[in-house]
Order: structure tokens, then C-alpha cells, then sequence
């Protein structure tokens, strides 16, 4: 039963759960469905020891993962209901060990997964930058020792780092931890310049359910946010037993 509003995931994950311990797993809705409070989202028959070895595992599951996946929707639908064509995305901050999940949970939300792995994609940030001297220098050592078929993303601190960036071939630039006037700085230079359709351009760091249509307004291509899954509220659930005589 969820006790309050929620967009539903996880359900597919409790249903392996409860399948280990052989008993039946019944979905009343499917992942992604938006809910209310006292819904009841899954029924489970088995013995009462099948029951309660998966019961705590599987809420977990599911409320952390309908904890990200509302979260991510009501992000999504604020910028819709604007009208924006942006993206919201997750990071690699996940907690060790559940980054399947929350990953998962993002996408069923709405959001976009963002890098699952560190070499989905080349991702060059500060201490690289510093390391190779200049981020033109590091985008070259990098472009030589990747396959064409690989995104070279950079993470950038100022519009110079930016315009930098682009001039020397990134696929993406990440405008991190910049304010408003900042990013719009950036993305008005990129464009001046004639650079802003070469690259994406994604907005992180700083940004939050306060300040994000803020940021979305100046139309980047994607909005990452970390919060999304390492500082999720998780949705208050609770398995009811029945007994069946």
C-alpha cells in the first residue's frame, strides 16, 4: 500500500524478490503509473515466512526507487508545462551498489540516465584539466586515445573554459556550479561566436526545484542534478498481511 502520492517504480525488481522466495507477485500497476495515497500497488500470496524474508528488502526497493522516479516526473512536468525541450538528467552520484536502481528509477520517472558507467563516455573535469595543463590540451590527449564512436563531454568553469571547449572540438559542455547570469553569459557567446549548434550543452551543480525553471528558460540541452539520487526522500509504503484461512 502507498501512503501518500507517488510515481510508481520498482515493482518489476519486488517481483524477483518475492519470485526467490516463491511466493506470488501480483502487480495492480505498472512502474511509471502516477498514484495516490492508499493505493494498493501489489498483492503477494505465499506463507508467511516467503512473505516476511522479502518484505523489507522489496519496500526498500520501492519506495527509494518511487522516491527518485516522483521526484524526477514533478521536475519534468515543470518544464514542460513551459514548454522547454530540456532535459533533466541524473549524475553518477548514486550510493554504492544501487546505481541499477536508481538509474532505472530515473528513467521511469522521465529523466534521462545520464553516464551509467565511466566509460560510456569521455567526461574531462577540473583535475583533469589541470593535469594536462589547459583544456584544450586535455581534450587532444583525450581525443587520441578514444574511438571515434566516443562523446568527449567537458566540464567547464568559465565562459573562456567554454568557448575554449567548443573551439576545440567537445562533444558537450557541462557549465558547472555557474549562476543564472553566468550560464546565460556562456550560452549567448557560444552563440555569438557561432558555436552553440556544434555542442550540447548541459547546466549542473547549484541547482534545485527552486531555481531549476530558472536555469531551464535559458534553454540548454540538459540539466543534471545530483539530488535526483543521493539525497532522495523515499515514498512511505507499507505491506499489509492478510491471512487466508
Amino acid at each position: 500500500v502507498v501512503n501518500e502520492p507517488a510515481v510508481i517504480a520498482g515493482l518489476y525488481e519486488a517481483s524477483i524478490l518475492f519470485e526467490i522466495v516463491e511466493a506470488e507477485f501480483k502487480a495492480e500497476v505498472e512502474d511509471g503509473t502516477e498514484v495516490s495515497a492508499g493505493t494498493v500497488i501489489a498483492e503477494v500470496n505465499g506463507s508467511g515466512r516467503a512473505i516476511l524474508s522479502a518484505e523489507r528488502t522489496a519496500l526498500n526497493i520501492l519506495m527509494r526507487m518511487s522516491g527518485i522516479a516522483t521526484l524526477t516526473r514533478k521536475l519534468v512536468s515543470m518544464i514542460r508545462r513551459e514548454g522547454l525541450d530540456v532535459r533533466v538528467a541524473a549524475t553518477r552520484k548514486t550510493v554504492p551498489g544501487l546505481r541499477y536502481f536508481d538509474k532505472r528509477a530515473v528513467a521511469i520517472g522521465g529523466g534521462d540516465t545520464h553516464r551509467f558507467r565511466l566509460d560510456d563516455a569521455i567526461l574531462i573535469k577540473d583535475n583533469h584539466i589541470r593535469i594536462a595543463g589547459g583544456v584544450g590540451e586535455a581534450i587532444r590527449r583525450a581525443r587520441s586515445a578514444i574511438s571515434f564512436s566516443k562523446k568527449l563531454e567537458v566540464e567547464v568553469k568559465t565562459v573562456c573554459e567554454a568557448l575554449e571547449a567548443a573551439k576545440a572540438g567537445a562533444d558537450i559542455i557541462m557549465l558547472d556550479n555557474m549562476s543564472v547570469g553566468e550560464v546565460e553569459e556562456a550560452i549567448r557567446s557560444l552563440r555569438d561566436e557561432g558555436l552553440r549548434d556544434r555542442v550540447l550543452i548541459e547546466v549542473s551543480g547549484g541547482i534545485d526545484e527552486g531555481n531549476i525553471l530558472e536555469y531551464a528558460r535559458l534553454k540548454p540541452d540538459v540539466i543534471s542534478l545530483g539530488f535526483l539520487t543521493h539525497s532522495v526522500r523515499a515514498v512511505d509504503m507499507s505491506l499489509e498481511v492478510k491471512r487466508i484461512y
